[in-house]
């Protein structure tokens, strides 16, 4: 993943997201870790317009969905699912959809939309198998909506098809259905038929079949013998808490209160169980509806961004000329006066300070280190673009080169310019940090609002200021992360800072060799303070200050 990354090799990044989220998915039991990485996976195929394989995840994503009882969410995902395949050429997974967007109307009581779909999914499939599959959960569908004979016919229809092995668990949902149907129509003893499918699932191991057969056999013993029913309804309390299933317990829980009414103690679990799986299922659909906003938005900007690029590509083209000269100028202009003021300015202050040998090393390696950056970078493009001049080059590639290194010198100019340590500080500290922050970051901040920045001392916020400013350059330029958390805490006469971000990280012999790091041990040490990091790599990287106050 690391080396796709680096290498922004877009199909590698496509499958690897879309493996890890199959890993999630169906073998850690992490839905959200799974739909996540799905999501990513989706993206980066769009970005090859590969609409199989678009369609195929938003399939496994809304699956995912259903499975955590999000059911308007997972058929709002399946239904975009739908937008990509083609149904002659993606035959199996748009049969798949429609199988998926029968259950979730079917969950949603939509029981004329789900049979809909259940028959679009019989007519376009080619397998025998699934044939059988869909024609019980057509079945299940008419039970559900209370049309009895309709479930009997069709699993009839399906019980005495000759490809149906009688020994699998196939056969023993569909016995296990048509028993309860038959039940269901007109009350007639069907514990035989439903013990024998239970046999079955019970050889098989099957545990979810074993509680729709010890449901069905409780349900239709409530009256004819209401201690078998309690047992039956026990047994599937037992089991459905060994497989973490509690939705299966509460609907045991729902018909032990028809038969003990006054069992205060049933009722009370029955309740509390109840309000748990809500909350659950309530904060799984947030997160998923969240995944999904963010994605939009993340979509969204980058498409703005484009027009954007668009509308001042056309504007440059008409003003080319005018802005070759004034460009030249402005940026000579503003490199020198931010220089100026940048190094009069921080060599005055620090030599103000009684630890000035400190300071001044600390300033002479920032200004090293802004020279270096200033030749390599920024002369080296202006050196380029001399070239093209002298070259008479296309001007429009001339242009394009001036806009680089105009933006360039603007992001140079906001690094280096003095600070407002003044009434407006925590402002233009928010503002900073906004604007270092990568579109696709997450930044929190807290504690910022409840400081009292006036009573901290000048320099002190000047190099919070600075040393947060080249924490967040490094994450925006190295660390690849989507969440970024900046906290501030007064404790007695200091200043408590902590920098984290879920990025890339870096290994011990990283963090030694990066100079900006360095200067920034150097900035805080100047005033009195300290600062430690903490990062591995892939781990993330952690920064941690203490300023006196």
């Amino acid at each position: 993943m690391e080396q796709a990354m680096l290498t922004n090799n877009v199909s590698m990044l496509a499958r690897q997201h879309y493996f890890m989220g199959y890993f999630y998915d169906h073998y850690s039991n992490l839905p959200d870790s799974a739909f996540n990485n799905y999501k990513n996976s989706k993206n980066y195929f769009a970005a090859l317009n590969d609409s199989l394989w678009v369609g195929k995840i938003l399939l496994s994503m809304a699956i995912v969905q259903k499975d955590q009882n999000d059911f308007f969410g997972s058929k709002e995902t399946v239904t975009e699912a739908i937008t990509y395949l083609n149904g002659d050429e993606h035959r199996k997974e748009m049969v798949q959809c429609y199988n998926l967007l029968a259950t979730n109307h079917r969950k949603l009581l939509n029981f004329e939309d789900a049979l809909a779909y259940f028959q679009k999914a019989l007519d376009l499939t080619d397998s025998a198998q699934d044939v059988l599959q869909f024609k019980n959960n057509l079945a299940v569908t008419y039970i559900d909506y209370g049309k009895y004979q309709k479930a009997v016919d069709i699993l009839k229809d399906i019980i005495d098809d000759p490809s149906l092995n009688r020994t699998t668990t196939q056969y023993a949902r569909v016995l296990d259905n048509l028993s309860y149907a038959k039940w269901l129509l007109d009350g007639r003893d069907e514990t035989e038929a439903l013990i024998k499918a239970l046999t079955i699932r019970s050889q098989k191991n099957d545990r979810r079949g074993q509680i729709s057969s010890y449901t069905h056999l409780g349900e239709s013993n409530m009256k004819r013998n209401p201690d078998a029913a309690m047992a039956y309804f026990d047994t599937v309390i037992n089991i459905a808490r060994k497989i973490r299933m509690p939705r299966a317990e509460t609907d045991a829980l729902m018909f032990i209160m028809q038969l003990q009414p006054h069992n205060i103690g049933v009722r009370n679990r029955y309740i509390i169980l109840k309000d748990s799986l809500e909350k659950e299922e309530l904060m799984v659909k947030t997160q998923f509806a969240k995944y999904k906003y963010d994605d939009k938005q993340k979509q969204e900007s980058i498409l703005r961004l484009e027009k954007e690029k668009a509308e001042q590509t056309l504007l440059a083209t008409r003003e080319r000329s005018r802005k070759i000269m004034s460009y030249l100028g402005s940026i000579t202009l503003l490199l020198g006066l931010s220089f100026a003021i940048y190094y009069f300015g921080q060599r005055t202050k620090r030599l103000k300070e009684e630890t000035k040998t400190a300071k001044l090393v600390a300033t002479l390696e920032t200004e090293a280190d802004m020279s270096r950056r200033l030749h390599d970078d920024f002369g080296a493009g202006l050196n380029q673009t001399m070239l093209m001049l002298q070259g008479d080059a296309d001007k429009s590639k001339i242009l394009d080169r001036l806009d680089g290194l105009y933006n360039q010198s603007r992001s140079f100019s906001r690094e280096v310019n003095e600070v407002n340590t003044g009434p407006n500080f925590k402002e233009e500290l928010s503002e900073m940090l906004r604007f270092r922050t990568p579109s696709q970051t997450n930044l929190i901040i807290t504690g910022a609002k409840d400081m009292d920045w006036d009573s901290i001392q000048p320099l002190s916020k000047m190099v919070i200021y600075k040393i947060l400013q080249e924490l967040m350059i490094n994450m925006g330029k190295h660390s690849n992360a989507t969440l970024t958390t900046i906290g501030f805490k007064v404790s007695g006469n200091t200043l408590l800072v902590n920098y984290s971000d879920n990025g890339v990280g870096a290994s011990k012999r990283e963090l030694n060799s990066k100079n900006g790091l360095r200067n920034t041990e150097k900035r805080i040490q100047a005033i009195g303070g300290s600062i430690t990091f903490d990062s591995d790599k892939g781990a993330g990287f952690n920064a941690n200050m203490i300023v006196p106050v």
